[in-house]
């Protein structure tokens, strides 16, 4: 058995009754696997994640990217002292999506004591690159 990196144990269930007045609830995100070092969402194509030429839209694509790699930065914290916030994020679109999911795995690339950096690739229902995404979050002390 591979050890985990999550500090508390991931209920998928309260991530999506979180997130569904959020930002990730309206575009219909769905964070649907937590493995050991990553977790998993989908997302829809659909009227609420294209720009007006059909295509995914990739702020859309960010949105997911930036969910995935903050839950994960929350979950690998001590959540009573600490809070994880986004500083920096930056995708690269590599292929367009029109229909159907996109998926996301995000993963960190490093976890440290006052930052973490998170790695997102998000594909398609061929599993082929839609998008790679990476975040820095900075870690801060809860007031």
């Amino acid at each position: 058995m591979t050890d985990t990196i999550w500090t508390t144990p991931i209920d998928l269930e309260i991530i999506e009754a979180l997130g569904k007045d959020c930002a990730n609830g309206h575009m219909g995100i769905e964070v649907i696997e937590a493995g050991n070092d990553y977790l998993k969402a989908r997302m829809p194509v659909d009227h609420r994640t294209k720009q007006p030429m059909g295509l995914l839209h990739g702020g859309a694509s960010v949105v997911l990217a930036e969910t995935l790699a903050s839950i994960g930065a929350n979950f690998v914290i001590d959540r009573e002292k600490y809070g994880c916030v986004g500083q920096e994020i930056n995708a690269n679109h590599i292929r367009s999506a029109t229909d159907g999911w996109v998926y996301g795995v995000s993963k960190p690339i490093h976890i440290g004591r006052r930052t973490q950096v998170w790695e997102t690739r998000i594909t398609d229902e061929q599993d082929r690159l839609v998008c790679i995404s990476r975040m820095t979050l900075a870690v801060i002390d809860r007031p």
